[in-house]
Order: C-alpha cells, then sequence, then structure tokens
C-alpha cells in the first residue's frame, strides 16, 4: 500500500449533557426504560406542542465550552435542521449552526508520552434523535425515548494525524466532562460517541482532499479501528487512479469494513433557518463565572501536579486520574498519611482492581481512613508488605479496620535477630550451591533466599533484616 499520502481527520463528538430532563420538555432523560415511555407531545413532535429550554442543560454545555478553553458567546441562535429519518419525529432537530453556543478553544492530549493539541472549532447544543432497532422478528421499530436528550456537539479542526491520536483525544475529551460533571461518559449507553471526517492528501501539501464521514463510533477502539480501516479504502483508490467520492458511511465491527450510508450532505441540504419558536439563548456574564468556578481541577492538571510535586510516575498519575472517584480516594487518602507514592502504588495495584465504576459514581472497595491505616501498620513495621495484602483482602468491601483484623489473626511482623538468624543458617545449610553462588558475587541469589524465608515464616519476617543475616551468614561461612 501506498504511503504517499497523509490523512486529515477531524471529529465532531457529541455528547449527551447530565441532566435529568431532556433539552425542551420535562420528559426524563433515564437510560433503560421501557421503549417510548419518556416522550411527550413536546418531543415527539406533535402540532401545537412548544420547546422551553432546559436551564441546567445550558449551564453543562456553557460549563462543557469553558472546560475546552472556549469563548462563550453572549448571544446564540437555534436552528432548525431538516432532514427525514424514521427516528426524528419532527422531521428536523433543533440545533445551531450559524451562532453557535461557544468559539476558539483547544484541547491538549497525550500520545505515548508526547504532547498533541487539538483545535476546537466550536460548541453548540442540540437535541438527540431517537434509535432504530432492527431485526426485532424481521422488522424494524422505532424508540423514542432518547428523541430530545440535550446534546453538545464538539467540532475539532481537522488537526489530527492518525487514528491513534484521534483515539487519545476522544479518551482525554471524556476524562474532561466526566470530571466536570457534564457527561457520565458512557460511551456503551451512547451518551458519548463521535463522528469522525477523514480525507487524504499527498504527503507535504496544504490541499484538503475529499473526506468522507463515519458516523456513530462509540467506543475508542471502534474509532481507531474505523479510521484505519478507511484510510486503508481510499489509499486502494487513489493508487488505482480513482477518486473518493464525499459520503457518508457505517463502521461495521464485526466485518471490520465500513460501507455506504449515503452522499455526504453540505450545509445547505439541510435548509437550516432560525428556530421560531424559540428567542435568542442569551448567556449571561454571571452564569459564565458560575460555572467557571464549578471546573475544578482538570485532569491533565491534577496529572502535572502529581507528577511535579509529589513525585508520581507518569502512569500512576494516568492511572488514577481515570475518575473523579480515584482522585479523590487518593487525596483524602494523602490528608491521612503523607506518602503519596506508596498510596498511588496500593491504589494502582491493589484497590483499583476491585472498584466498580459506572458513569460518574463508583463503588471503591475501602475509604481512605481503612487504606491510611494499612499503609501505617507496614510503614511502622507491624505488618509485612505480603501481610497487609491478606489485611486488605479482609477489609475490602467492609467497614473492619486494618488493626482490628491484624489482632484477630495475630500478625505479629518478626523483626528480632535471635528469631530469624536459626532459620536463615538452616537455609543456607540446605542449599549450598545457591549459597557458593552468592559469595561468588551473584546478588540476585539474595532475593531467592529472601523467599524461601518469607514462605517459611508465613510473611511475616522483615525482608530488610533478613537480607542482612543471610549477607552476614554467608560471608562468615567464606571466611
Amino acid at each position: 500500500m501506498s504511503t504517499d499520502y497523509e490523512p486529515v481527520i477531524g471529529l465532531e463528538v457529541h455528547a449527551q449533557l447530565l441532566t435529568e430532563t431532556k433539552l425542551f420538555c420535562c420528559c426524563a432523560t433515564a437510560f433503560g426504560r421501557a421503549p417510548n415511555s419518556n416522550v411527550c407531545p413536546v418531543c415527539l413532535g406533535l402540532p401545537g406542542s412548544l420547546p422551553v429550554i432546559n436551564e441546567g442543560a445550558v449551564r453543562l454545555a456553557v460549563r462543557a465550552a469553558l472546560a475546552l478553553g472556549c469563548r462563550v458567546q453572549s448571544r446564540s441562535l437555534f436552528a432548525r435542521k431538516n432532514y427525514f429519518y424514521p427516528d426524528l419525529p419532527k422531521g428536523y432537530q433543533i440545533s445551531q449552526y450559524e451562532e453557535p453556543l461557544a468559539v476558539e478553544g483547544c484541547l491538549e492530549f497525550e500520545l505515548e508520552g508526547a504532547a498533541h493539541e487539538v483545535r476546537i472549532q466550536r460548541v453548540h447544543m442540540e437535541d438527540d434523535a431517537g434509535k432504530n432497532l432492527h431485526g426485532l422478528g424481521g422488522d424494524s421499530a422505532v424508540d423514542l425515548n432518547r428523541a430530545g436528550t440535550p446534546l453538545v456537539e464538539i467540532v475539532t479542526a481537522p488537526d489530527l494525524q492518525s487514528s491513534a491520536e484521534a483515539a487519545a483525544m476522544m479518551r482525554a475529551l471524556r476524562d474532561i466532562l466526566l470530571f466536570i460533571g457534564a457527561n457520565d461518559g458512557n460511551l456503551e449507553e451512547g451518551s458519548l460517541r463521535c463522528d469522525a471526517n477523514i480525507s487524504l492528501r499527498p504527503r507535504g501539501s496544504q490541499t484538503l482532499g475529499t473526506r468522507c464521514e463515519l458516523k456513530n463510533l462509540n467506543s475508542f477502539r471502534f474509532v481507531q479501528r474505523a479510521i484505519d480501516v478507511e484510510i486503508v479504502r481510499q489509499t486502494a483508490i487513489l493508487d488505482a487512479g480513482g477518486q473518493i467520492d464525499q459520503e457518508t458511511r457505517a463502521f461495521d465491527p464485526n466485518t471490520g469494513c465500513t460501507r455506504t450510508l449515503r452522499s455526504k450532505e453540505d450545509a445547505h441540504d439541510y435548509r437550516y433557518f432560525p428556530e421560531p419558536d424559540l428567542p435568542p439563548l442569551v448567556v449571561s456574564d454571571a452564569m459564565v463565572q458560575q460555572e467557571r468556578g464549578k471546573l475544578g481541577e482538570l485532569p491533565a492538571e491534577v496529572r502535572r501536579r502529581w507528577t511535579s510535586e509529589l513525585g508520581l510516575s507518569r502512569q500512576a498519575a494516568l492511572t488514577l486520574t481515570q475518575h473523579p472517584a480515584y482522585v479523590r480516594l487518593f487525596e483524602e487518602t494523602r490528608r491521612e498519611l503523607d506518602q503519596p507514592v506508596k498510596i498511588a502504588n496500593w491504589l494502582g495495584t491493589e484497590v483499583l482492581r476491585d472498584a466498580r465504576v459506572h458513569g460518574t459514581s463508583a463503588e471503591l472497595p475501602v475509604s481512605a481512613g481503612q487504606l491510611a491505616e494499612l499503609l501505617r501498620l507496614v510503614e511502622a513495621g507491624t505488618i509485612s508488605g505480603k501481610q497487609a495484602k491478606q489485611v486488605y483482602s479482609d477489609i475490602a468491601g467492609t467497614a473492619r479496620s486494618p488493626g482490628q483484623v491484624v489482632a484477630e489473626l495475630g500478625m505479629v511482623r518478626v523483626s528480632d535477630s535471635a528469631s530469624l538468624e536459626p532459620l536463615c543458617r538452616s537455609l543456607v545449610e540446605r542449599h549450598p550451591s545457591q549459597a557458593a553462588a552468592l559469595r561468588a558475587g551473584k546478588k540476585n541469589i539474595l532475593g531467592f533466599f529472601v523467599g524461601q524465608v518469607m514462605k517459611e515464616t508465613k510473611g511475616s519476617a522483615d525482608p530488610k533484616l533478613v537480607s542482612e543475616i543471610l549477607e552476614r551468614l554467608i560471608m562468615e561461612q567464606a571466611s
């Protein structure tokens, strides 16, 4: 396949705003309800019904725009985007076109340790369509529960150059929206999805090629796979001397292919005109300042602070900023025990393995108080690291204290030479070849002996003291 082309990629991300009711009516936005149960004359588009804007949705949209560094416009307009589809009961979508809510932002993200950024051209509000259900005994049906759900559409400039960049940008955007409480990040439930616009151009050229749009990509993996497949498809056409048709395509994860849905529409095809039933949306400076005050520390800022001020590794910081509940647990534990690196290691290797996350909520196996107390017991030498893991498994999912479990199990860390030296001496005598290798300078053999002692003592021995005793005994033999 030719490598004479470079991809140019832009994303249109649709994020459901985390409100209890829809954008223009009081119907619930709850997921999983019986089909067509969350509907009313407004979201069904019945004659005579009138939309009324949801202030909570506006506030969340403003907050999202501010988190992306956008300039929020004091005045924006809703417009009717006209097209016919079975799951669009009004025959049009209420969106924003010429005067969107916010413009001129930027999103920073990381990929393989390198910093990237993508320009955000616009953030605008719109209501969602319903959902077509296929394969119901050979028939198709329409569920309009989603119709009218509040969305923000976040449109990037064509700044992305690979599928990996697109997936990394989506992950960074999800984290931001989750942290500010604007979106629950549930891609599998359709509350965050994107359309990807892909074109190819000769390497080094500044002229954009003909773009194709991939619709409704609802997982990070599908974003990356679909874009890769489309790049291969377009490259093969250009290599054969053909031309790319501007069209909208769908990605089928089962076949790993994209297929044509329809020819790609331009803006004039939607016959946009101002929504006659809604006045201009006016966002006051006071609202902007109120929502700016609710942003808090964004994930990238948290990671920078943790790595520069607390000494956490980049990977640990990335792991612990995947959900705001993880950040809260880390910070609360650190307030009780100032050992950030040890706390991060325990969270990453033990605690998060048992965490259960759904949207903005999370069930964590231990509290900050339990984790801090457990690590203090290790720090004080009361129990060993191996014993700490056993204590953790006993307190996970309960309100029990680590100290209580240690007392019940009779755990005492063996930290005196008189108790450990006979065992160490016996091990050295039983393994003469390993002892000889250690005397010859093979320091890694020491780990074998320490491991044997820990096994014999069921993890209660002080490994540092064990190492010192073993080294002394083996050197005594040598002399």
